[in-house]
């Protein structure tokens, strides 16, 4: 059962929190365990060792580095093909494909012909965007967005979400999933519509918490629709696509025709059968279908600070501030820019931004002081998610034979670092989660992050344990041979951590009522108590009835004890229909979950009284069992069935299957 239960919840983290949904992976380690903003931080820079010599980088030796890594890479993950550009001093340097678009008829991928979907890449053409209507004065980044809609955002905290913090992803919106990747074209809301019918709950004060949210990037989007009189799909097409040359580039979807013929099937793996399309509804987060070569014009635009041939797209002060730091940030940590990831490699100043939908995994970056710039996308998660290892293999082997640095040294650990390190020891979630309605039910069984001290003092991650990190300032761990360090703060009284790597979430202290361990036990020691005890009770009525041993007791105590089994034989019902309901995310439909569903699942919000129910006549039998002063056995046996249908209600509670909000 953990298993089952622990396979949910890494799905629902990769998909809703972290792979689910376009933008799951904004920077280049798509398996970011933990957070980072700025803090104040040791220079953890690379010192000591002098830089090996870096390889040339001109066509001949990235194809034959490409060449080299990739079609293995590719075979063994099970990936079906992948696209790659590269581009320096205003050129495309390089530009490539690799493997199929189409597996059955053997279409090969190419870089120039073939189109991917960057995922969450798109968001930096919004992003675009809305810095040229900030030029032109048409939009501020510091207003209230409520200015800019034709409806409200609501403001719980008493404090306006602006443009600045949709940027930046602080605007506190709650993850969502609802009607996110669909594959119907006859469900495919307006981009209007659909922000309209699924506003996000606020889950923290604006400005404060970083929490990636699709929904607030297509918010920015459709501002620029209200805006400039346009749909958002004419207007980048307009002033983005057409002056960079990107004809090979659309928001649309479906896709026109001329589009649609070049478009690469996408795979979960490369063995399998292709998928439909991804039609993705807040599309300005992640709608976008182009090839490498249009990727390519825009990376150039954007290292030539909007300049691209005779044309501009940005001002260059307009430009500077879109890739300049958002808020005061430590020397050596990632940094969210405005709509860009700000951090530094091997010395080297990257701005970037990763994508993943279902099928395509994506990421783009840009070195500004070297003028380079690499695009990368699978068109295939790959056997085991090999996609997200190769990608993170592919731009790391990138900057250590182009961009070499010197060897990282960590410095000795502090004598604090065992009082300290038990100090961090617990149990995190994301900032970047579900806390409202049923789909918060994986948040609270097991989707959390687990830190634990070493017995050499050293702090371990559950999902990385190969790594190890050391105190080396007061609450400050630094990994062992990187720059990556984890700083313990306490902000509004729960302790946080803070990854200096991963700019867009935070890791706060999980308290008791949702506590993973605590509730994954009451779970399933609840579930297994009803399982046995409707087994005893079957195995006891079989025996009454072969040895005819029945019991003379009141009519209360047998009406009662008839509404406790009643009661147990419910309650796993009830357990059972969530089960299915939700067992899709096991494979990533999450295509699933749409306004279709509706019915189905209010009518389990519904059957929530079932529970409820369920503890009165457990509590019941259990009074009467006592009252009629029957066999300690089985006043203990009512006893622990009242407990364990308590401990359902608890789980229906927590985990927002009581909850009767279709938003999700």
């Amino acid at each position: 059962m953990r298993a089952v239960i622990g396979r949910l919840a890494r799905t629902a983290l990769l998909c809703v929190a972290a792979h689910m949904m376009v933008g799951a992976a904004p920077v280049t380690k798509p398996a970011k365990v933990l957070p980072a903003p700025p803090v104040s931080q040791p220079d953890a820079r690379r010192t000591v060792d002098v830089p090996q010599p870096s390889h040339d980088l001109h066509a001949r030796d990235l194809e034959a580095w490409f060449d080299g890594m990739l079609p293995v890479a590719l075979e063994q993950g099970d990936v079906a093909g992948a696209v790659v550009s590269v581009v320096k001093d205003g050129q495309i340097l390089f530009a490539k494909g690799y493997g199929y678009a189409d597996v059955a008829r053997k279409v090969p991928m190419d870089a120039r012909r073939t189109l991917v979907r960057p995922g969450s890449v798109s968001k930096l053409v919004t992003w675009t965007a809305v810095m040229q209507l900030v030029e032109q004065g048409k939009l501020d980044l510091n207003a209230d967005v409520n200015r800019y809609l034709d409806f409200r955002i609501p403001e719980p905290f008493g404090k306006p979400i602006t443009l600045n913090q949709l940027m930046t992803h602080r605007a506190g919106f709650e993850e969502g999933l609802k009607d996110a990747i669909i594959t119907d074209p006859k469900s495919l809301q307006s981009l209007e519509v659909f922000l309209k019918r699924h506003v996000r709950p606020v889950l923290f004060a604006p400005g404060e918490t970083p929490a990636y949210s699709n929904y607030g990037t297509a918010l920015a989007g459709y501002i620029v629709q209200r805006v400039s009189g346009q749909s958002f799909d004419d207007y980048v097409a307009q002033h983005i696509f057409q002056p960079l040359d990107m004809s090979s580039s659309t928001f649309n979807q479906p896709l026109p025709p001329r589009f649609s013929a070049r478009m690469s099937k996408g795979y979960i793996a490369g063995s399998d059968a292709p998928r439909p399309f991804e039609l993705i509804s807040f599309s300005p987060a992640g709608a976008l279908t182009s090839s490498a070569t249009d990727m390519a014009n825009f990376m150039i635009a954007h290292l030539q600070n909007g300049r691209f041939g005779g044309q501009s797209i940005l001002r260059p002060e307009t430009a500077q501030t879109m890739y300049s730091a958002s808020i005061p940030h430590a020397k050596g940590s990632d940094v969210m820019a405005h709509g860009f990831f700000r951090g530094y490699r091997n010395g080297h100043l990257i701005l970037e931004h990763g994508g993943d939908t279902i099928l395509f995994h994506s990421n783009l970056q840009i070195l500004p002081d070297d003028g380079v710039g690499l695009f990368i996308s699978f068109n295939s998660r790959g056997k085991g998610d090999a996609a997200y290892g190769i990608r993170t293999s592919l731009i790391d082997g990138f900057m250590d034979r182009y961009f070499p640095g010197p060897k990282t040294v960590t410095p000795p650990a502090l004598s604090t670092a065992k009082a300290h390190g038990a100090e961090i020891a617990g149990r995190y979630e994301t900032s970047r989660r579900v806390q409202s309605g049923f789909m918060s039910l994986f948040y609270v069984l097991q989707g959390q992050q687990v830190v634990s001290l070493q017995p050499d003092g050293t702090i371990k991650l559950a999902t990385a344990p190969e790594k190890s990190y050391r105190e080396v300032a007061p609450y400050v761990w630094q990994e062992v041979g990187s720059t990556q360090t984890l700083t313990l703060r306490r902000i509004d009284g729960t302790k946080t951590i803070i990854d200096s790597h991963d700019p867009i979430q935070y890791f706060q202290e999980v308290p008791l009522r949702r506590n993973a361990s605590f509730n994954l036990a009451i779970f399933g020691i609840s579930f297994l108590l009803l399982i046995a005890g409707a087994v005893a009770w079957v195995a006891s009525a079989i025996s009454r009835r072969v040895h005819g041993h029945a019991v003379a007791l009141p009519r209360q105590v047998v009406l009662a004890r008839r509404f406790g089994r009643i009661a147990v034989m419910a309650d796993l019902a009830y357990l059972v229909g969530w089960f299915i309901l939700l067992s899709p995310i096991l494979s990533n439909d999450v295509a699933y979950y749409t306004s279709a569903r509706d019915t189905i699942i209010r009518s389990m919000q519904i059957a929530g009284v079932i529970p409820m129910l369920a503890l009165l006549a457990g509590i019941w039998n259990c009074v009467e069992a006592f009252r009629a002063r029957r066999h300690w056995l089985i006043r203990l046996g009512t006893l622990v069935m009242a407990a364990a249908l308590a401990g359902v209600l608890w789980i229906a509670y927590v985990g927002g299957l009581l909850s009767f909000t279709l938003n999700y």
